[in-house]
Parts: structure tokens; sequence; C-alpha cells
């Protein structure tokens, strides 16, 4: 992949210019119950259209892994509703579900969720084999898939044959691979050094730019300024900011919402 940098300033590239495809409505989450219960999420809402990058961010324990979690149906919110291209997701029975999650959400995980007993290219494909895509088109696709995170040429090798990096570029082109209409990414660049991490957000950028939404979870302000739109989290409720990403600091340090 070739190094290239954010958009300066912060500026929004995509914006709203599609249809829904993330529709959080009054979301809370709790976990436990009584003088034990973890409030995650108070009261969210977030929608996130075709074309548009929305980037979170929010202290440690603030509630962006369960957003994401909610949003790619990896858990259920305990009232409200998240909607996938019109799909509630509470109401899809377990298969239904599965299938949402194998054809049209791909999940950058922040623990890379790699299968050790398969190869780079197994890895990348599996979602499709297991959506009755042929293993020949499924290579096929996880080959271009590989390719255009630059591993080309490590399509044969078992995760613990890579480097951290390298496994992470991986995890990015399984989320990507087929027709995916949501990517959910928790720190996709964590493992990665600079040039590489501003590539690969220049490739979820480029997946978001061609129709897909995409949300983004970062602690970095430089890497949300590849988003449309920043939204903040703090103690489970969201501060959906218009400012300018330079205002990113003072709303992190919880002086303001």
């Amino acid at each position: 992949m070739s190094p290239t940098t954010a958009p300066p300033g912060g500026t929004p590239v995509g914006g709203r210019a599609g249809d829904p495809v993330l529709d959080l409505r009054d979301v809370y989450r709790t976990h436990g119950s009584g003088e034990a219960a973890v409030r995650a999420l108070r009261g969210v809402s977030l929608t996130v259209h075709a074309g548009e990058l929305v980037a979170v961010m929010g202290p440690s324990g603030s509630g962006k892994s369960t957003l994401l979690a909610l949003a790619g149906g990896l858990d259920s919110p305990t009232t409200g509703e998240v909607r996938v291209e019109g799909h509630a997701l509470h109401l899809l029975d377990r298969r239904r579900l599965a299938q949402v999650r194998r054809r049209r959400i791909g999940y950058i995980f922040q623990n890379l969720n790699l299968l050790g007993s398969l190869t780079a290219a197994e890895n990348v494909a599996l979602p499709l084999e297991l959506d009755g895509t042929g293993v020949r088109q499924a290579r096929r696709l996880a080959g271009a898939a590989l390719a255009e995170v630059g591993l080309a040429e490590l399509g044969d090798r078992f995760p613990d044959q890579m480097s951290g990096g390298q496994q992470q570029r991986v995890a990015i082109a399984r989320a990507l691979v087929g027709d995916r209409r949501l990517v959910l990414a928790d720190e996709p660049t964590g493992a990665l050094d600079s040039q590489t991490g501003e590539a690969v957000l220049h490739l979820l950028r480029r997946r978001v730019d061609a129709g897909a939404a995409g949300v983004l979870v970062t602690h970095e302000a430089r890497h949300a300024g590849w988003a449309d739109r920043v939204v903040f989290l703090r103690d489970g409720t969201m501060v959906d900011s218009t400012a300018p990403l330079a205002g990113v600091e003072h709303l992190l340090s919880g002086s303001g919402r």
C-alpha cells in the first residue's frame, strides 16, 4: 500500500450521500442488575448513511466498544432498537442474524479474531464460503482483498507466520471482502506503523465513498480527521460535535459537553 495523508483540517470527504444503513434508536445497554448494574449506554441514538464515515471517540469506559458490538449484532440492547438496512436486529432469529452479519457487516476487531489453523487467504474467504460462495470464487475475492491491503504475496501464510501489523491487515481484508454495506472498525490502526495506518484509513475512506457506511472507533484525532462526523461518548451518553477537530481534546477532557 502506498502511504497517503489525511484530508487537511478534517474536511468531510463523503457526507450524507445515501440512505440510512445503521440506525440506533434510543439505545440503552445495562450489564447486571441492582446495585451492581453497569450502564454502558444511556439513550444513544445514531444514524449513519451510505457514503458516510462516522468516528466515535471518548475516554476508556465511555461505551465505544459496546456501541460497536450492538451495531454489529454481537450484542443486543437492553432497550431501544438497532437497525441495519431497515432490519431490526433484535427481531431476527439466529440464522437470519448470522446471515446479515456475514453478508452485510464487516467488523474489524481490536483483537483480530483470526483463526490460527487457517491461512490468510482462508481467513479472508471464510465468511464468503459460509454464505455459500464457491471455494474458487471466494479465494479469488480473498486474494483481491489481500492485494488491496498490500498482502498479495502472503495469502498462504498462517497468522503465527506474520507480524502483528500483517495480521491486522488480514483482519481488515476479511472485513472488507465482498459486498459489505456497513464497516465497523475498532481501533483498526493499533498494531500498524504510521504510514501503513494512514493507508488503511485511506482504504476505509475509499470503501465508504463507494457507497458503504462506516463507523470508526479511535483515540487519535488525526484519524478522526478522515471522518465526515465525529461523535463523542462519555459515561454512556453521546455528544455529536460539528465543531472542528481542534475541539476534540476539550470534549474528551470532560470539561464540556
